[in-house]
């Protein structure tokens, strides 16, 4: 479980980009982030782990406390996986040695110069196993389509055995028949491993279909936060300004 309380993001420029928020995630909830851009979604999600540091406020985590400790910090991160929209791979390494890269927080510096053991690689191909890239084990990456590549990324974020998942527009590049299968798959992943997730999306109709719950940003606050079958489209309007945006 993890508790933001009260987090205020400024930036250097004065723009405030997250609005004194607090908020619970829990064990095994998808939850999802939606807004429109600028409202403050990647700021709040990246706080998470302390990618961006909130100004004000505080994350606290179960088990661990608060995240101002750099141990602390060490630990959280470890267990909490990260999915970029842009993949962030490294295009020439094959689709194994990118996986393999999850596992490098569980080694010192020195070790993980030389190859990993073999309970890492066994790791590393379950976990493209489970997004169904198998067979594209010993593929460069920039041999695989973009949807492909963004389940490298989460096969990569799997073999970290995170207890919470971070994903900010995982989805944003791709065609929507990608993007629905990697979000079934993602979700399906998380409800069998109990993994807390939270989820930045732009797209309503995915964040309905796919969410437990459902956070709504505008200006850095939270404008509503509710399971999807209670979420008003007068609600969606206020959050984009724009009902033409809205799709129900």
């Amino acid at each position: 479980m993890i508790h933001l309380q009260d987090i205020t993001v400024t930036y250097k420029d004065g723009t405030v980009a997250i609005n004194n928020i607090s908020a619970v995630f829990k064990s095994g909830e998808f939850t999802v982030l939606l807004g429109p851009s600028g409202a403050g979604k990647s700021s709040l999600l990246r706080c998470i782990n302390f990618l961006t540091l909130p100004s004000s406020g505080q994350v606290k985590v179960e088990g661990l406390g608060e995240l101002s400790n750099p141990k602390t910090l060490r630990k959280h991160r470890q267990k909490t996986g990260m999915i970029f929209q842009q993949h962030q791979l490294i295009p020439r390494q094959t689709a194994l040695k990118n996986v393999l890269i999850g596992r490098l927080a569980y080694h010192s510096t020195l070790r993980s110069l030389f190859p990993l053991p073999k309970l890492d690689q066994c790791i590393a191909l379950e976990c493209l196993d489970r997004v169904g890239l198998l067979n594209k084990a010993l593929t460069p990456v920039k041999q695989l389509s973009g949807g492909q590549q963004q389940r490298v990324g989460i096969a990569r974020t799997l073999a970290q055995k995170p207890q919470f998942l971070l994903a900010d527009e995982p989805v944003a590049s791709l065609d929507p028949g990608s993007s629905r299968k990697i979000l079934s798959n993602l979700r399906k992943i998380c409800q069998e491993d109990g993994i807390g997730a939270l989820v930045s999306l732009h797209q309503v109709d995915l964040a309905l279909d796919y969410a437990d719950r459902i956070i709504g940003l505008a200006n850095g606050t939270i404008i509503f936060d509710s399971c999807p079958s209670e979420i008003q489209k007068q609600q969606l309007e206020t959050m984009y300004q724009n009902s033409s945006l809205i799709q129900t």
